[in-house]
């Protein structure tokens, strides 16, 4: 308890899912937790509300089938037969062809929520971290910007590039006492994932852990990164995965 006593934090994206995860671990752990959309509206309202920002979530992200049940299908669907080909010995006569398939829209859509709006609302709060010599900022990335997923390319390369700009900025801040790391979930049970359905048991079982991840365990890093735990921790992309994916 009290590890972020009396800090100011704003989550982007907490109104459900990870997000809404980490703004309860944040209360319960002493933190004024702040949510908002609208970019440099909210961070003039944190400015004159607290006169500081200490932690800054750049939580807010879509997975881009959200609204297209059939879209939600055909992918869920093909990936199924794709695992049924290769499960009798192949050959694999089913693609999943996103890439020639994701339009231009969803293609700009994807980056511009997950890509600019980590941009845009880690360069909101650096206007006040700086003149403080001091801030945490934590950009949500994914396992699939570092393994890369079929059939999400778009997804994938947003999740890639929040990891590059983590690493770039946290050399550029780093002066002034400002650390920026990234979370890098892995499958985590939430409505995002809901609609996979028997995908589940095909991601459990190549899971070392044989289950999927629970909100918290993404709420608990963002805790740690946030808090003076990890006063040595910068530029740094911590994933917790259940050992799906493997590095450093």
């Amino acid at each position: 308890m009290n590890r972020l006593q009396g800090k100011v934090a704003l989550i982007t994206g907490a109104a459900r899912g990870l997000g809404l995860a980490i703004a309860r671990r944040f209360v319960e752990e002493g933190a004024h937790v702040s949510n908002s959309a609208a970019v440099r509206r909210m961070f003039a309202t944190v400015a004159k509300r607290f006169g500081r920002l200490d932690v800054l979530v750049n939580n807010a992200g879509i997975s881009g089938v959200e609204n297209d049940p059939e879209l939600r299908s055909k992918f869920r669907d093909k990936q199924l037969q794709q695992a049924a080909e290769l499960a009798a010995g192949g050959p694999i006569r089913t693609h999943l062809d996103a890439a020639v398939e994701v339009t231009d829209e969803a293609w700009h859509r994807m980056i511009a929520v997950h890509l600019d709006g980590t941009f845009f609302c880690s360069r909101e709060a650096l206007v006040l971290m700086n003149p403080q010599l001091s801030g945490s900022i934590i950009n949500m990335g994914s396992i699939m910007g570092t393994a890369g997923g079929a059939g999400a390319v778009a997804y994938c390369a947003a999740k890639a590039g929040i990891l590059g700009f983590t690493r770039s900025l946290a050399r550029e801040v780093v002066t002034r006492n400002i650390r920026v790391n990234a979370i890098a979930p892995g499958w985590i049970d939430t409505d995002m994932t809901a609609f996979l359905d028997q995908l589940k048991a095909i991601i459990e079982a190549s899971t070392p852990m044989h289950r999927l991840g629970e909100p918290d365990d993404i709420a608990w890093a963002a805790v740690y990164l946030a808090s003076e735990e990890a006063k040595f921790v910068t530029g740094q992309v911590l994933s917790p995965n259940g050992g799906w994916h493997m590095s450093q």
